[in-house]
């Protein structure tokens, strides 16, 4: 006889991801609510002194700043949708480590490159998934083919823009952001990193 009055149940599955994704609606809240100030001073980069604390917070924060609700909505959309994934695959842990460092050398790279500009949003970190999510299968050291294409298309697109497009996209944090996620993700499979 089979249970027909099983419950239904919401899962936390994928704890990093989601909270991640949680920090950064609360921070457009704070941003709406502060006018403007909360982005501009916990939750974008750009030089400023290494005596000001905030500085070094502003390293790894400005991941979690968007400017409005298309962008918010933009990276965190994409994240939900490819980050559960890779954090089953690979593990929280792991997941975590990959989107700290994308924070820390995208914020380092803009710093030092663009020093008058802000930078703000979760965008090196999508396309450190995207990347990442394309070559999940490395085997006897064949690199797959989706994953040739994915950049090309990705960060030939970023390149593209970078020199012919003028907005307030940063190209290079999506390039930087890509490279980051296929190096891990290469360096992981060869390597056969246990997920933790």
């Amino acid at each position: 006889m089979s249970n027909t009055n099983r419950k239904f149940r919401v899962s936390f599955n994928s704890p990093v991801v989601l909270t991640f994704s949680i920090i950064c609606l609360v921070a457009l809240l704070l941003d709406f609510l502060t006018k403007g100030w909360a982005n501009k001073t916990l939750f974008s980069v750009y030089r400023s002194s290494f005596l000001n604390p905030f500085t070094y917070f502003r390293l790894i924060g400005h991941v979690f700043g968007h400017a409005d609700w298309e962008h918010f909505l933009g990276n965190i959309t994409l994240i939900l949708v490819v980050g559960p994934l890779l954090e089953e695959k690979y593990g929280s842990w792991n997941i975590g480590a990959i989107m700290f460092s994308t924070a820390l050398v995208t914020g380092l790279v803009h710093i030092l490159l663009f020093p008058n500009t802000m930078l703000l949003g979760a965008s090196g970190i999508v396309f450190a998934f995207i990347l990442l999510s394309s070559i999940t299968s490395i085997k006897d050291g064949s690199i797959p083919i989706t994953f040739i294409l994915v950049a090309m298309i990705y960060i030939g697109e970023q390149i593209f823009q970078g020199l012919f497009v003028k907005s307030n996209i940063s190209n290079l944090t999506h390039i930087v952001g890509g490279v980051l996620g296929a190096t891990f993700g290469y360096v992981m499979n060869k390597n056969r990193i246990k997920r933790v």
